[in-house]
């Protein structure tokens, strides 16, 4: 596999297109690595291969195009990814950051930080962040219907919400059989008025959320009619975590973390057949998230996932270090094709922006975005 001779090519020729001479350079990485000398807070930057996180805000010092963590990996690759545009870090200060959500109505971002029970709004016209939801029932993922209004997967109340364009917050579901849900935790919604959603539990076995309990149900994914009809749709996956629709609504594709608590469960995304928009069927692994790294075999965590309007998949990918964590994107058939390198881990990603062009990547801490050639399929 290439992947490493790829990664590597990149950046050398990045480097190469430095100035060797006059006014020393002011290039992200060389700039905040002489900055950062000595600190003991930066020690652990000095050794990445890639930039610390500091480098993607603006006023670090130029981008040096094109941008080398944005990564092609196969030709079709290529014409996805833009020469002139960076990766820039646009908020930071979360403590677990996820479930980013593009409003198109509102011409904004809004993403939770889970630990700290609160819900952030980023705006499109001057990057302005500010508080849209707290308390926010340590809500993990968020999406928006085809009306316009926010639906969130709540950790803390164990239970899918949707926020009206009153204000009131209308409780979609909180309940299987007579019993809590464990933790809802991602979704997307269907044509037909559905919501559909992973129950992994994980936020009932954090004790930073304050909500550590047991699970009440088997992990599994779940719809949500118009008339509010709870039905499970599969409990095939160990720990069902990202979900989304092919464009077409023809398939479903789903990430499994049940690595994180069962040592047999695989790493990777499964995808289905969606019959009649309600039931799945011919359940398959579509990509394992095992990759080839510095000579090894690495295998981390897909989490959040989208698809964009030619059907690529994009993964929300970590807990391998670097080299591997960031946005890992793979074709209809299969074939990685690209990366997004990022200095943290991964939790979750969509298509936003205006034209629906810009991919915005939740990532431990922070919220990074870059602009690409394509759009997201679906509502966000």
């Amino acid at each position: 596999m290439l992947f490493p001779e790829k990664i590597a090519a990149a950046r050398a020729q990045a480097a190469a297109a430095q100035p060797t001479s006059g006014q020393p350079t002011l290039a992200r990485r060389s700039f905040l690595a002489t900055a950062a000398a000595g600190l003991a807070t930066t020690a652990l930057a000095a050794d990445r291969k890639g930039r610390p996180a500091a480098a993607y805000e603006p006023g670090a010092g130029p981008a040096r195009y094109p941008e080398a963590d944005v990564i092609a990996l196969d030709k079709r690759f290529e014409k996805i990814k833009i020469g002139n545009t960076p990766i820039v870090r646009l908020h930071t200060g979360m403590l677990w950051a996820e479930g980013t959500a593009w409003c198109g109505g509102g011409r904004y971002l809004v993403w939770s930080d889970i630990p700290n029970d609160v819900q952030l709004r980023w705006l499109n016209e001057d990057g302005h962040v500010s508080v849209i939801h707290q308390p926010a029932g340590n809500s993990n993922g968020n999406t928006f219907d085809f009306e316009g209004r926010q639906i969130s997967f709540e950790h803390g109340n164990r239970r899918v919400v949707r926020y009206e364009h009153s204000g009131k917050l209308t409780v979609l579901a909180d309940r299987f059989d007579g019993k809590p849900f464990n933790a809802p935790n991602d979704g997307a919604v269907h044509p037909d008025g559905s919501v559909w959603f992973t129950d992994p539990g994980y936020g009932s076995l954090m004790n930073y959320e304050g909500n550590k309990g047991k699970l009440e149900l088997k992990e599994a994914v779940y719809r949500i009619d118009k008339a509010g009809q709870v039905t499970k749709v599969t409990d095939e996956l160990f720990k069902p975590n990202g979900l989304c629709f092919s464009p077409d609504y023809k398939k479903v594709y789903i990430a499994d973390t049940g690595a994180s608590h069962y040592p047999d469960a695989p790493k990777n995304i499964k995808v289905f057949d969606v019959i009649d928009g309600q039931k799945l069927s011919k359940g398959k692994e579509f990509v394992s998230m095992a990759m080839e790294l510095d000579g090894k075999e690495v295998a981390g965590f897909a989490d959040g996932i989208r698809a964009d309007i030619d059907g690529n998949i994009w993964v929300a990918a970590g807990w391998v270090g670097d080299g591997y964590d960031g946005v890992q994107v793979f074709a209809p058939d299969g074939t990685r094709i690209g990366q997004i390198l990022l200095p943290e881990i991964c939790g979750n990603l969509c298509f936003g922006g205006p034209k629906r062009n810009r991919l915005f990547m939740a990532a431990s801490q922070s919220l990074y975005a870059v602009y690409v050639e394509t759009q997201g399929a679906g509502v966000c």
